[in-house]
Parts: structure tokens; sequence; C-alpha cells
């Protein structure tokens, strides 16, 4: 396993610092509100059929809480990523929307059902660049789904203050440039 450069690993600090304090902020709710629209509105125009979701932690935007897990209507399927540290890799489990009765091996809420491949996913950006590249946490895991199933759309989710200059955070060779990210204040990419 390499060691993240101490540049990648500040630049994740702050910037999880940053979400944290802007959570708190008296205008989130309204965030939330913009970036829940712009989502529902992406999504319409992509038409999953199977929708990759991820688990919200330490300030994410609540995506399966926005797109309404109860939807009754909504005949499209959703799966919750399950990450496994040996071997590292991540795939998706069908999840039938209710609250998840299972941790995966890095302790995030997952659920039992049978794998899927979802046509469409979600995923958390800890920070994104203009062009469309992604902070994550460190792990590879999106990194490597993404890598294995290069045809599914990967729509990244974030808040429009976790933009980063390309100068400041320059793409690697596993990163892996994401279909669009969406934010409260509209579509990147």
């Amino acid at each position: 396993m390499t060691t993240e450069p101490t540049a990648r690993a500040a630049l994740r600090l702050r910037l999880r610092a940053e979400r944290e304090a802007h959570a708190a902020s008296a205008g989130f709710a309204a965030a939330q509100a913009d970036l829940g629209r712009n989502l529902r509105e992406v999504l319409a125009q992509l038409e999953p059929h199977c929708l990759g979701l991820y688990w919200p932690v330490r300030s994410e935007f609540n995506a399966a809480q926005a797109l309404g897990a109860d939807a009754k209507g909504d005949k499209t399927a959703w799966a919750l990523p399950y990450a496994q540290r040996t071997p590292r890799e991540m795939h998706y489990r069908r999840w039938d929307r209710r609250a998840p009765t299972l941790l995966d091996d890095c302790r995030i809420p997952a659920c039992a059902g049978d794998r899927v491949v979802p046509d469409v996913v979600l995923v958390p950006c800890v920070g994104y660049t203009r062009d469309g590249f992604r902070l994550g946490y460190g792990g590879g895991y999106f990194d490597r789904w993404l890598a294995a199933f290069p045809h599914a759309t990967a729509v990244g989710v974030a808040w429009s203050i976790a933009e980063i200059d390309a100068a400041v955070f320059a793409a690697e060779p596993h990163d892996l440039a994401l279909t669009l990210i969406v934010t409260e204040r509209g579509v990147v990419g």
C-alpha cells in the first residue's frame, strides 16, 4: 500500500473542516434543498434503472433522503456500496430503502441485498475540480469500482465550497473524471 502524499492529505483535512463548518452554517438547509432539487433534475434526465447511492458520513449530502427513500411510485432499483478491506474492493448490493442493517469493513452502514451493478452511481466528493476529478477519503474504493465498470454514469455529489483549483489538485493516473458533478449551485461538467 502506498502512502498518500502529504499535500493531498492536508487538502482533504482542510476540505472536511470547511464542509463541517458549512453544515453548521445558517444557509445549510437552503443549500440542502437546492442540491436535492438539482440532483433530482439530473436523475430525471438520466433515468437510471439501478441507482447506486452512498450512505452519508461526515456531513456529506444525504441523497437518499433528498430523493425520498419512501417514494411509492419510483420504480428505480437502489443499491448501496459495500467496501471490503481484504481484498480491497467495493461492490453494490440491492437496497430495499429501509434503514441499513449492517456495517461494511469501513464501518459504513450497508445492506444485505444481492450484488448488482448500477448503471448510474452517485459518488460523494470531499473535493472536486471543474474538469470532473474527485478527491475522496483516500481509500480508492470508488476509483477501483469506476475503473472496473466504465459504462456506469458517475455523478459526483458535492457542496460547491469543495471546488478545488486544478492547479492545486493534479489528477493522478488512477484518478478518473466523473461524468458530471452536482452541487447546490448547479451542474459541473
